[in-house]
Order: C-alpha cells, then structure tokens, then sequence
C-alpha cells in the first residue's frame, strides 16, 4: 500500500510503498478516507514528545507511519472515526471496536477527523479538568490555533459568560468573536503592552480558568500580569491548565506569583485523562454538535502524496486533512 514513511525521528515523511498493517486478534482492517494532521503527530516524529523514547531506543519502531487518528470504513461499509496503533497516514490501517466511533450522517470524514485530537483537548480541559461554571471568565492563550479555536466554542458551549482569546495571528483574532469570544489581544505586542492588558480584561471581568496551549513567554507575561506586590488579603483562584507548550517547553514561575496571585496549575495529558466512558462520551457529543452544525472546524484537504509539502506548513487555524 501506499503511506506516509518515517524513517527518522526529526525527519519528514515520505509518500512511498510499505507493507499492509496486519490485523491482531480483535482488531479490524479500516480503508483509510482521512487522516488529520494533528500537533501530536508532529512532535511525536521530530521526538520531543514525552511518550516518545530517546537515546538508544531512539530508533525503536522505525520505519513508521505518522498519524494516530483517521476515518474509513470498516469491511461492510460503515463509516468510523478511529484510533489505531499502526498509523493512519496510509491507504490501510487496522484498530479495534472500542476505538472506533461512527460518524453521524451529514458530517464529511475530514471534518470528523480533523474535530477529535482538538476537539476532544479542548471539550475535556474546560467540561471535565477544570468543569467552568455558568458565568464563570476563560482565558485562551493560543486562541488561533485549530484546538484554541475549539476552545473558545468549548468555553460557550460550557456557560462561560466572558470569553478572552490571545493569539498571534491578527486575521484569525478578528474572527474569533464570530466563535464566541468576547475580547481579543494580541500575543505578538512588546512584553509590558501585552501584561497591561492581560490585566485590563482581569480589573474588568476577573479571570476563573487559563486554557494554556502556549507555555514558554507568553505564560510568564500572563503570570506576571496577576501577581500582587502587596499584603492586602485576597480570595482569588485563577486555574491555570498547561496544555501544550507551542512557545516553549518550560517557564521562569517566580513564587509571589502561585502566593499572592491565586494561580493553581493543572495539566492535561496522558496521565490525567478522565475514564474511557467520559471520552467517548464527549466524542459522541462533538461529532452530534457538528451533525447540528452548532460546531466549526476548519480543514484543507490535501493528498497524502503531499505529506513532505504540507507536514511543516503553519497551518494557521486550519486543520490539514489527508486523503489516501
């Protein structure tokens, strides 16, 4: 068949001939429709990614195809979203019934595809690892991205009465009121510009919950934005959930901040996911919401004979999708 192929980690891969995946005992043959490029899959092959073996083993499993989610169909045609330990960027990929969901009618494999890694980040940080309540002011940092974009629907659809998105790239920021955003700030302005109004929209509405995707210097500057240099009492709580690190891998967390500023940091990842049932459960709501069209997701579909063109694209909120 023909697949996306990793060779080396740190490489791109290339659209060439390998073998079929083969079918373990409970595992079914899907016919791959779509495979989104998710960030995962990204820092999964260049092996920054924590799940990824370094050293000696850095070799280990490869060659490989990329990819951890997609849409086919299964043998007697029924259309699925799927999970597989195989890859997926490939014309054929295997996966078993529990990670297979199927996909409502009126909602094209690529949109369901590109919706679950972001969608599912997104609907788990705000609905169940920090369960926002009704009224209740969200912060994006990373609004602009495809998961932040997902994230300010996820902020609305969970009740959030103010909703503050911070992004860099200026044209997707002038859209996201359209999604549910209530205010808007730019990330690429000068440090002390940036901190200033991080903490206009605090003085004006609070802050309850920081959906983190950025880490690195825009989470100092926001850190630095909420920290008080005074001893007056105060009974504030700001939820900070680190949920990637797209504008670095660690951050300068002075004390005064987590002592006078009320910051809690959690992190969503492997090691904090709810219980199967939750997931597939907020699967099934995504993929009902974008059956409705109360849900938007925007994708680029593009060949899978494009993967080394199109693997290093900024993407710029919008979701590459490949077609075997």
């Amino acid at each position: 068949m023909k697949a996306a192929v990793l060779h080396r980690l740190g490489g791109v891969p290339h659209w060439e001939e390998i073998a079929e995946p083969v079918a373990a005992d409970g595992e079914e043959r899907i016919e791959v429709t779509a495979a989104p490029l998710n960030n995962i899959d990204k820092v999964r092959a260049d092996g920054s990614h924590y799940s990824v073996r370094s050293g000696e083993h850095a070799a280990d499993g490869l060659p490989a195809v990329p990819g951890v989610i997609g849409a086919g169909l299964l043998p007697d045609g029924r259309r699925v979203l799927f999970g597989s330990r195989c890859g997926t960027m490939a014309q054929y990929s295997v996966a078993r019934p529990e990670m297979t969901f199927p996909i409502p009618a009126g909602v094209r494999d690529a949109v369901a595809a590109a919706a679950w890694n972001p969608g599912l980040s997104a609907w788990l940080a705000l609905g169940w690892r920090c369960k926002i309540e009704p009224g209740q002011t969200v912060l994006i940092l990373g609004a602009t991205g495809v998961t932040g974009k997902l994230a300010v629907q996820a902020a609305r659809h969970f009740g959030a009465g103010h909703v503050i998105a911070a992004g860099r790239n200026q044209q997707v920021l002038d859209a996201l009121p359209g999604l549910g955003a209530s205010a808007t700030i730019q990330l690429g302005q000068p440090d002390d510009e940036l901190a200033a109004a991080f903490a206009g929209e605090f003085r004006a509405h609070g802050c309850d919950v920081v959906l983190d995707y950025l880490w690195g210097r825009p989470t100092e500057v926001l850190l630095g934005a909420v920290t008080h240099y005074d001893i007056q009492a105060r009974a504030q709580r700001i939820r900070l959930l680190q949920a990637g690190e797209m504008a670095g891998t660690a951050i300068t967390l002075p004390a005064a901040v987590l002592r006078s500023g009320g910051v809690e940091i959690l992190g969503q990842g492997t090691g904090t996911m709810p219980p199967l049932d939750a997931i597939t459960g907020m699967l099934a709501e995504l993929l009902e919401l974008l059956a409705a069209g109360r849900l938007r997701v925007d994708v680029d579909e593009v060949p899978l004979s494009a993967v080394s063109d199109v693997w290093t694209r900024d993407q710029r909120g919008r979701r590459p999708v490949f077609i075997p």
